[in-house]
């Protein structure tokens, strides 16, 4: 499915087609990217006896040694059956603060554009595939993996998860939705 415009309105669609197409395929783990934990409370009342894993910003992302998801959150998601990782983007971590002091063309960022190519959300959904699978919070099997734009969900995409050491034995297997302008 293609959504008119990115961002949140689609949040709620794009949990839903995500759950009937894991169900289709006898996927039983799932990761969303949530911020502040709006995405990850919806995916936790849709997604009930999935492996929840919720991929939030690394402590200091916003302001130095803060977490932009309150601990308040990040408890109740836990309490409710999802693994929270807080973790370095990886498809910019280090290299970001390269090309901020430095300018310059570096792979990882290159990587990151060229999957904004397919919109921003389609990047976020890869991108914490591989934080949740760095973090340990996978099986390596196929998973159902939730990317927003902004803030909410607007992208989902079947893939085959790896880690940022073997990043290109990634396998975006399907697209189930994501927004057709951006």
């Amino acid at each position: 499915m293609y959504f008119q415009k990115p961002g949140r309105d689609n949040t709620d669609k794009t949990i839903e087609l995500a759950y009937e197409r894991a169900k289709e395929l006898g996927i039983d783990e799932v990761v969303a990217a949530s911020s502040r934990g709006y995405t990850g409370h919806k995916v936790l009342d849709v997604f009930i006896d999935f492996n929840v894993v919720i991929v939030t910003y690394h402590n200091g992302f916003k302001e130095p040694f803060k977490s932009v998801m309150p601990a308040s959150v990040r408890s109740d998601l836990e309490k409710r059956g999802a693994t929270v990782i807080s973790a370095t983007h990886a498809l910019s971590g280090v290299e970001r603060s390269l090309f901020n002091k430095y300018s310059g063309a570096y792979p990882v960022l290159i990587i990151a554009d060229t999957l904004r190519l397919f919109g921003q959300g389609t990047k976020v959904a890869v991108e914490v595939a591989i934080m949740a699978s760095d973090g340990g919070a996978l099986s390596g099997r196929d998973i159902v993996s939730i990317g927003g734009t902004g803030k909410g969900a607007d992208s989902a995409l079947i893939l085959k998860p790896a880690n940022q050491s073997h990043l290109f034995d990634m396998r975006v297997r399907e697209v189930v939705c994501k927004p057709s302008s951006f």
